[in-house]
């Protein structure tokens, strides 16, 4: 399980250096990757453009989302071998898997969206980094103060606490598999949508950002301090927000 887990990862990277390498490319004369091209400030896509935008959204979410929800998946697997043992039907914990794959694939759709809006109202680059460097710098303090919502530390709770979380949660057969899966990732959203959204202020496809956000999100969840991190992350994403709006003025 944790194989398989760690190859559906890696496929996803390997798909963020190959898009970003044909993003550089283009970037310095080159061809970009299809559909990439012609789709900055200007906002004209085609529905295969979209569709491209939709993909790679969805390919980053499984790179940097999958791995943290691998404690609860591998907790999921034991628990239903078990159950199998005693005579239940075995699960795939692929099902499970696949539920929380759905949830943060409904999140790309609403990304892709408002990437596609920041593109026709000229605020985004065709390298994805917002223009503004004073939205940016809003974002920034709206996800430094979301950190500090008693919302987010509830969702953040139900992330650290995969044990918990499968035994107040456990539904039998595959359809209840896949529905764990979607409430733990539905809770892992809550933790980590906002998150996401500062791509857009180091790049969407800036790869050490991308690896920065993830590597965060790793420490939050599954480390001993992680509640504590994000709160001192918090603190970090206001104060450079705020320097950012005052250095910009």
């Amino acid at each position: 399980m944790l194989g398989s887990l760690a190859g559906v990862t890696l496929v996803a990277w390997t798909y963020l250096f190959v898009a970003a390498a044909g993003m550089s490319s283009a970037g310095d004369g080159g061809i970009a990757s299809p559909g990439m091209d012609g789709m900055g400030a200007l906002g004209e896509w085609a529905v295969s453009d979209f569709g491209l935008m939709l993909l790679m959204w969805a390919v980053m979410m499984v790179g940097m989302m999958v791995p943290t929800a691998a404690p609860t998946a591998l907790i999921y697997a034991s628990v239903a071998r078990k159950a199998a043992n005693q005579g239940s039907a075995m699960v795939p914990t692929a099902a499970f898997v696949a539920g929380y794959v759905v949830i943060w694939c409904a999140f790309s759709v609403l990304a892709t969206l408002l990437q596609w809006q920041l593109s026709r109202v000229a605020l985004l680059s065709p390298m994805m980094v917002l223009y503004s460097a004073n939205l940016g710098a809003g974002l920034l303090i709206i996800a430094g103060f979301y950190q500090m919502t008693p919302l987010k530390q509830a969702c953040l709770r139900h992330c650290r606490s995969p044990v918990h979380f499968i035994a107040n949660h456990w539904r039998s057969g595959t359809g209840g598999a896949a529905r764990m899966g979607s409430e733990h990732g539905i809770f892992c959203l809550g933790c980590c949508w906002i998150l996401m959204l500062l791509l857009f202020v180091g790049g969407v496809m800036n790869l050490l950002w991308i690896a920065v956000i993830t590597a965060f999100v790793l420490i939050e969840k599954l480390t001993l301090r992680g509640e504590a991190a994000g709160r001192v992350a918090g603190v970090a994403m206001i104060a450079a927000g705020t320097l950012l709006l005052f250095w910009r003025g």
